[in-house]
């Protein structure tokens, strides 16, 4: 009796689990609801062949787009122009950034209270104190 009560009870649970298959299958597919475009490659009139013997475009100008990427090359606007030039920009040294990591560049030794200053953590507030050792 027990077995055909265990035997009765897992063939129910089977039946639900299949009627619970026969609603999923009445969602609508998500992937037939939105129309997929044909993929056509439109014609690009502005190609012209390329001449035998002459250097690809792409080599020749790897550094400037490099270069263009990095510094941008679009032309400054007016507010920025007005702030490099109160800033100095016209008698700033060209290739500054290189030297600056360089060993023969003189620095100036700002004492153990500016470095302690510079290395004390974030957050201590407007009560922070340097103290020097």
């Amino acid at each position: 009796m027990r077995n055909f009560v265990a035997i009765v009870g897992a063939a129910a649970l089977l039946a639900g689990c299949g009627a619970g298959r026969s609603l999923d299958r009445a969602r609508p597919d998500e992937f037939a609801v939105a129309r997929q475009p044909p993929l056509v490659i439109p014609p690009d009139y502005a190609l012209v062949p390329p001449q035998p013997g002459t250097a690809r475009p792409q080599d020749t100008a790897g550094q400037q787009d490099t270069i263009d990427a990095l510094f941008g090359s679009a032309p400054r606007s007016a507010s920025e122009r007005a702030a490099l030039d109160q800033a100095g920009a016209d008698a700033a040294t060209p290739g500054i950034r290189s030297s600056a990591g360089d060993p023969q560049t003189n620095v100036i030794d700002k004492g153990e209270t500016t470095r302690s200053i510079v290395a004390a953590p974030a957050g201590d507030g407007q009560d922070a104190r340097a103290t020097a050792n």
